[in-house]
């Protein structure tokens, strides 16, 4: 979504610059193979429960169904000169109907497990909680594009108007979570460094509304009549411009809060790339009103926010690349417990292994089911991770002997250390803080 935010946003840009255009198709080829691998690389990890029960890992459900979006809007308004105008039409159709739809699950199912399912400190909201309510308006600001090649009549303003609403839903629910994360920043202390970069994600979430209640205005005369035609350009200036304003404070707080943070050290973490769509995001919506009003203040504000959007950019993919070479050799494997498995044979030379059972604090000691359970090596990396069974028990195989660190995920997370010899442990017990269920 990053990658594609940087190619769709060049086109946006008031004027033309030489080359501008080629160096966006290039990165919007990029984006879109970049989707296509890490969508086949993430349905080969089946993670997706383990995912949905963690509090925040969940929260970038959003993630997928943004980069469906951008990506596809991308093939309409630069793929179109390499594959068609047709086949553009057909990819950005199909792109933009299942990143709706998966969009639209997601702003609905993760505020739902977050009511009834996680559990949270108080100083738990990060600028991940807008993630699930952020695709609904991307869907409002790329669903614009395909208005006018919708067919005239009932479907055309049907497409508008459901445009509209997600743009609301979006929107109205981006409010809320500002405010949680606003709370949560006055009243505790600045999140970790990794955490802060996601306080960005709040300029994204006003950069893309501003963007497509822009876009929507200009396609609202083909399905409009003319008074609610004109009254969409109005809403698209005024409260565009007045939601602009909020976004400059939010990059101003996030701004400060990232250059406080650096000063004491940021390091790399994949968290870096929630610099990028947000400030796309804003230029994009900065590009809309420097069109609708002329002015060049938000001519040369859209130039140079592109400008640093491409250099963050650049910073991003290499420190990226660099930590994935780092960690392609010791990617995790995450399993799913069914039964205690059985007991080893030692004379059989079996590597050791490491089992225990993960029972809840607040039950009288239950076996916890579905838990996650993190394995850590003395380095910190991940070696392995587990859903535990009904009966709460878990195993890691084929270790090695050496030093662990065993989490278990929790409200705060519990972690205990233990040396793993070549006799292995059959007992390593933990329990959960917060029982999930």
């Amino acid at each position: 979504m990053g990658t594609g935010i940087v190619a769709n946003a060049a086109v946006t840009l008031p004027g033309s610059l030489p080359g501008l255009r080629t160096f966006a198709t290039v990165v919007w080829l990029g984006a879109a193979l970049l989707l296509i691998l890490l969508a086949v690389g993430y349905l080969r990890q089946r993670a997706l429960r383990v995912h949905a029960a963690d509090p925040v890992a969940a929260q970038f459900f959003g993630a997928p169904p943004v980069a469906l979006l951008t990506v596809g809007a991308g093939a309409l308004v630069l793929g179109r000169r390499l594959i068609g105008l047709e086949a553009a039409l057909r990819l950005d159709w199909a792109l933009w109907s299942l990143g709706t739809v998966l969009g639209l699950v997601t702003a609905c199912t993760v505020p739902y497990l977050m009511v009834t399912r996680h559990r949270f400190a108080p100083d738990a909201a990060f600028g991940g909680w807008l993630m699930p309510v952020v695709p609904p308006m991307v869907s409002a600001a790329t669903g614009a594009l395909l208005v006018p090649h919708a067919p005239a009549g009932q479907l055309r303003l049907a497409l508008l108007l459901g445009c509209y609403a997600m743009l609301g839903l979006g929107f109205i629910a981006a409010l809320l979570v500002l405010a949680m994360i606003y709370g949560r920043l006055v009243h505790h202390d600045v999140p970790a460094a990794t955490v802060v970069p996601t306080v960005w994600i709040g300029l994204g979430a006003l950069g893309q509304s501003v963007t497509a209640v822009g876009a929507l205005a200009a396609v609202a005369p083909s399905a409009l009549p003319a008074p609610y035609a004109r009254g969409a350009a109005v809403a698209a200036l005024l409260g565009g411009v007045s939601v602009w304003g909020f976004a400059m404070l939010w990059l101003a707080l996030a701004a400060g809060l990232t250059a406080r943070t650096v000063r004491g050290g940021l390091p790399f973490a994949p968290t870096w790339w929630s610099f990028i769509f947000p400030v796309g995001a804003c230029v994009t919506a900065t590009s809309a009103l420097a069109a609708r009003t002329g002015s060049q203040l938000f001519t040369w504000a859209a130039v140079v926010l592109y400008v640093l959007v491409v250099i963050a950019w650049m910073v991003v993919v290499s420190r990226s690349l660099r930590y994935a070479a780092g960690h392609m050799r010791r990617r995790p494997v995450i399993k799913h417990a069914r039964r205690r498995p059985a007991e080893p044979d030692a004379r059989r030379g079996v590597a050791p292994v490491l089992r225990g059972t993960v029972r809840s604090s607040t039950t009288d000691g239950r076996p916890v089911s579905e838990a996650r359970v993190t394995l850590l090596d003395p380095a910190g990396d991940v070696v392995g991770i587990a859903l535990t069974a009904e009966d709460g028990s878990y195993a890691f195989t084929g270790l090695e002997a050496d030093q662990y660190t065993v989490v278990v995920a929790g409200y705060p997370a519990r972690a205990a250390s233990l040396t793993l010899d070549a006799a292995g442990q059959d007992a390593f017990d933990l329990t959960m803080a917060h029982d999930e269920g």
